[in-house]
């Protein structure tokens, strides 16, 4: 399944802020797996990140040309990974895409934020001996989560940020599958080609945006805010209003502008243009 977001944007920064992306020139599991539980527990609730393998990078910035890995050890890695990912605790499993760069192959591994946080990964998740700890990301490095911060991420358990809280008032037919994929079209994602030929519930399950069971699949309420034609029918203050004072704030009279509501990306689009 292709990540939601494309390399380019994903190596020049201009999607995704420079603490959320770690490149790394090789196959290096204990370094990268420690950068994966450290994604996955999101202490700072900034929704994950992303490892890119096969790119030497000076001070967090990409080099270009990139180096790229082998192809014939893809295969090896992917099955690599499948055992490896089974040591994390509890399981986590990163997503991954196969990406063509610069002529050369990297390995793009994307890491949502996990749902059943805290993790905890073997400082060398290669040895024969497994020295679990938790990993934090601070700033652009994934370091041991001290005793706060264990105890912190501990708590973290049972706090769920409210943009990814389900909504069980909303079901899927809520959700605009035309303002979806003209996100998908803006954004430039590689999702945009696999919304084709699949479901709007694939795209939104490969985007983090659904939870609940299979059988009972609820949109998460940023899948509201951002890809519901009328939002403000579960969050009835989700608007923007606008007052118009032509001679000062201290002057009684103003012009009230109609309150702007809608999905976010209008309301940003229809406010800028008022101002």
């Amino acid at each position: 399944m292709p990540i939601p977001i494309n390399i380019e944007n994903l190596l020049s920064g201009k999607s995704v802020e420079n603490d959320r992306i770690e490149y790394k020139e090789g196959w290096n599991p204990p370094a990268i797996y420690r950068s994966i539980c450290a994604f996955a527990n999101d202490f700072s609730n900034i929704g994950g990140g992303y490892i890119v393998v096969g790119v030497q990078a000076k001070e967090g910035i990409p080099v270009r040309p990139i180096k790229g890995i082998s192809k014939h050890i893809i295969d090896s890695i992917q099955q690599q990974m499948i055992g490896l990912n089974n040591l994390i605790r509890p399981v986590y499993h990163a997503k991954l895409e196969i990406e063509e760069l610069d002529g050369k192959i990297v390995i793009v591994l994307w890491i949502p934020g996990g749902s059943n946080r805290p993790y905890e990964v073997p400082k060398d998740i290669t040895a024969k001996k497994k020295e679990y700890h938790y990993y934090i990301r601070k700033y652009a490095s994934s370091v041991k989560a001290g005793k706060q911060e264990r105890e912190e991420l501990i708590s973290l358990a049972n706090q769920v940020p409210f943009d990814d809280r389900a909504n069980t008032d909303a079901s899927l037919n809520d959700i605009s599958f035309t303002l979806l994929k003209d996100h998908l079209r803006i954004t430039k994602s590689r999702l945009q080609d696999w919304s084709e030929t699949h479901s709007k519930s694939d795209i939104l399950a490969q985007m983090e945006l659904l939870s609940g069971p299979p059988e009972q699949l609820f949109p998460r309420n940023i899948a509201i805010m951002m890809f519901a034609e009328k939002p403000e029918k579960f969050f009835p203050y989700t608007r923007v209003e606008i007052v118009f004072f032509p001679k000062g704030t201290n002057d009684p009279e103003f012009k009230e502008i109609s309150p702007i509501s809608g999905p976010v990306p209008f309301m940003i689009k229809e406010t800028l243009s008022l101002l």
